[in-house]
């Protein structure tokens, strides 16, 4: 069993909060020449990545019947080619975009914080760095809106 980090409100706050901060850092950084998909280590870590993602969410009971239905085979095609276009990486997504993905299923934020923290728990049992998987969820943030409540 998940242990809960509080409120879905607080903690969905504070995630935004520390994914605007991180991606404030990363601007005052300057520019790195290696890419984010070049930094987790390639294609070869977003297929680990995507695989320990669909095993949190099918031993996570708060999600898990959202994809009962799903073809698990398409689901961890579309993920890897998703995160890899989100890191910059050398892929063309060829899946649906994220409102036509969730149209229709009324997900709500504890929901969608559910697969923020099964995301997270994916990044780090795949040993991607803090600062990587900070801005990770920085470029997935934007999604939020397409995908909660459509």
């Amino acid at each position: 069993m998940k242990q809960s980090f509080g409120h879905p409100i607080f903690f969905t706050k504070n995630i935004l909060l520390s994914i605007g901060l991180v991606a404030f850092l990363n601007s005052c950084a300057g520019n790195s020449q290696q890419s984010l998909y070049d930094e987790i280590g390639g294609q070869a870590v977003l297929e680990t990545l995507v695989d320990n993602f669909i095993m949190e969410i099918a031993s996570d009971n708060r999600v898990l019947p959202r994809f009962l239905d799903s073809n698990v085979n398409r689901f961890r095609e579309k993920m890897i080619e998703h995160m890899c276009l989100l890191a910059d990486g050398p892929c063309i997504y060829t899946g649906d975009d994220m409102v036509q993905v969730h149209a229709g299923m009324n997900i709500n934020s504890a929901e969608f914080n559910a697969i923020v923290e099964d995301l997270m728990s994916a990044m780090d049992k795949t040993g991607i760095a803090l600062s990587s998987q900070n801005q990770i969820l920085a470029r997935m943030a934007p999604l939020r809106p397409q995908v909660i409540g459509i």
